[in-house]
């Protein structure tokens, strides 16, 4: 009962965090933190695609030394890639063919991974992994739980995209309305911002 209390609280902070905060870091952070300390677990990190390079970004982690962070690209395709359509539990990293770095994760004291998709507005933004230093049977409540902070993680996600891309259209059409900046009808080809042109020359009389 203590740690589904405990998951409620988190799942709260999160909203909260959510429904006040544009920054997208911020709330990925309490993500992963929330999670770590509501599970017990060794640590927990925010994976997003970037879809250039087919692999998967931290976008937060906690718990994790940042030589096994930087331990190499992880790959969409080698690195657990089912989780990407639906939560894996990994018990014994040593011994499944879907980690991709599981002599890192030894040297790491990883023993577990629990990994689910980072999704919103139906897309697949990435993933959100637990890590845990003993062998860990996930229960089905631990999923849920994770589940339901990675659904909150990636429409926080979206979100900010959104507000920012909301906040740079303001601004552009402050200027299109602002006399002083507005000089000329010109339109840039890219973002729709006015160019300043030079006032007309007065045409000479004629002696």
């Amino acid at each position: 009962m203590k740690k589904q209390v405990l998951n409620y609280e988190t799942l709260l902070k999160v909203t909260r965090a959510i429904s006040h905060s544009h920054d997208p870091e911020e709330v990925v952070l309490l993500t992963v933190t929330g999670i770590r300390d509501a599970l017990g677990v060794k640590g927990c990190t925010l994976f997003l695609i970037n879809h250039k390079t087919k692999n998967l970004e931290v976008a937060a982690s906690i718990g994790l030394s940042d030589t096994y962070l930087n331990k190499g690209p992880v790959s969409t395709v080698d690195s657990i890639a089912q989780s990407l359509e639906g939560p894996v539990a990994i018990s014994n990293v040593m011994d499944d063919p879907r980690v991709q770095y599981p002599g890192e994760a030894k040297k790491e004291g990883i023993a577990s991974i629990l990994s689910v998709p980072v999704e919103a507005a139906g897309h697949v933004l990435g993933s959100l992994r637990v890590y845990t230093a003993p062998r860990w049977d996930f229960t089905l409540n631990d999923v849920n739980f994770v589940q339901a902070m990675a659904c909150m993680a990636g429409l926080a996600v979206v979100m900010a995209r959104q507000y920012k891309g909301m906040k740079d259209s303001l601004e552009v059409l402050k200027g299109l309305r602002d006399p002083k900046t507005v000089k000329s009808t010109k339109r840039t080809p890219y973002e729709g911002v006015p160019v300043s042109a030079p006032a007309p020359k007065k045409a000479k009389k004629k002696k």
